[in-house]
């Protein structure tokens, strides 16, 4: 996702950024934030239950074979529809279950195929979810003046989150933040991740700096400069 030389501008623009801020610019960048490994049922289910539907909407028909009323009783013709219909539900049940497992597989196997057919919104939820994680399993709420700013990227889904401790949501609007995340995702999607996190994380700066103005006599670096990758 990141080579060598891109890990150490992300770092450099951090640790230079810092030194304006008493803020606290943390990275961290994912392949993908879920394996969505629910998307392939519910494609299979909704295959599955859709497909009599399409089937008779395009012009397939059940019937029963031709009867000479003259020389069959009642019940027989009933047993002989009744038959009928038995064998058409058994045939629907196991299309169902064939395609459900067709679609399940094929959905399955194929990430990119899965992954375009995940919808939007469960992407951003799961991506904002990791995020959330990650701010707390690296501690960015231990900073000493709650001042302590993820920058999460998950470069399958192509979606950053930014996530903002309480000393610096108490006084910066989330809007503000949006110029960053925007300079950040255009640089993903032309594959210079480093150029996105650079711009990204220089806008953050000023940001921080308007609100937290470094301190040169105590302005200790309190959370790592250098970009996690996850895998």
């Amino acid at each position: 996702m990141l080579s060598d030389a891109d890990r150490s501008r992300i770092e450099a623009a951090v640790t230079q950024g810092e030194l304006r801020t008493r803020g606290e610019i943390y990275t961290v960048v994912a392949r993908e934030s879920s394996d969505y490994r629910e998307v392939p049922v519910a494609w299979a289910a909704i295959a599955a239950l859709a497909a009599p539907a399409l089937l008779l909407a395009g012009g397939i028909h059940v019937s029963a074979p031709e009867i000479l009323t003259g020389e069959w009783s009642a019940a027989q013709i009933g047993a002989v529809a009744e038959q009928s219909v038995r064998s058409a539900l058994i045939g629907a049940l196991l299309m169902q279950g064939a395609l459900f497992v067709v679609v399940a597989v094929l959905v399955g196997m194929i990430r990119p195929l899965r992954r375009l057919l995940t919808p939007a919104g469960l992407k951003r939820e799961r991506v904002r979810r990791r995020a959330q994680e990650q701010f707390l399993a690296k501690n960015l709420a231990a900073t000493r003046e709650r001042t302590g700013v993820l920058i999460y990227v998950s470069t399958k889904e192509r979606m950053a989150e930014l996530i903002a401790d309480e000393g610096v949501a108490s006084k910066v609007d989330p809007k503000v933040w949006d110029a960053a995340m925007a300079a950040l995702i255009a640089g993903i999607k032309k594959k210079k991740p480093a150029e996105g996190f650079e711009a990204a994380i220089a806008l953050c700066a000023d940001i921080l700096a308007e609100h937290f103005p470094a301190d040169t006599a105590d302005n200790p670096n309190e959370l790592s400069d250098s970009v996690v990758v996850l895998p």
